[in-house]
């Protein structure tokens, strides 16, 4: 399945439909000609009453997705993949630099600001959730 997607209220938000993850005030962060990896971020929200269990990530507009968590062990700030996002019902995961976050590899075209980037979320159990997601310099 996938989600059907549009702008919601605000800028930097995308929205599927009612019964649909919600991803908040989504953003990729801009890079120059050249670089090889960006980041993005935003906050998913579970409004589907259901638990979702996500598992792949991809873009058409980069070879490779992945989902990341940065914490601090023994006073290094580390980076590990994240193999799978369990979010039940009501919560919401925020992605922000410093901890949870997309890594975008390989981008097939440059990423300007403005931009329309697709990013689609893969759950356990195959339900694809699509959202646009603006490319910003910040």
């Amino acid at each position: 399945m996938l989600a059907a997607c549009k702008p919601a209220e605000g800028p930097g938000e995308v929205a599927a439909a009612a019964s649909e993850p919600v991803f908040e005030r989504a953003w990729i962060r801009s890079i120059p000609p050249g670089m090889k990896m960006t980041a993005g971020y935003g906050v998913l929200k579970n409004d589907t009453g259901e638990p979702i269990e996500l598992v792949s990530f991809s873009s058409p507009s980069f070879h490779s997705v992945s989902l990341h968590v940065s914490k601090e062990v023994d006073g290094v700030n580390r980076m590990t993949e994240v193999e799978s996002l369990p979010v039940q019902p009501g919560e919401s995961v925020e992605m922000m630099p410093g901890g949870y976050h997309f890594m975008l590899m390989g981008p097939r075209a440059s990423m300007v600001p403005g931009q329309q980037v697709r990013l689609e979320m893969t759950t356990v159990t195959g339900e694809v959730y699509a959202y646009d997601v603006s490319v910003e310099n910040r």
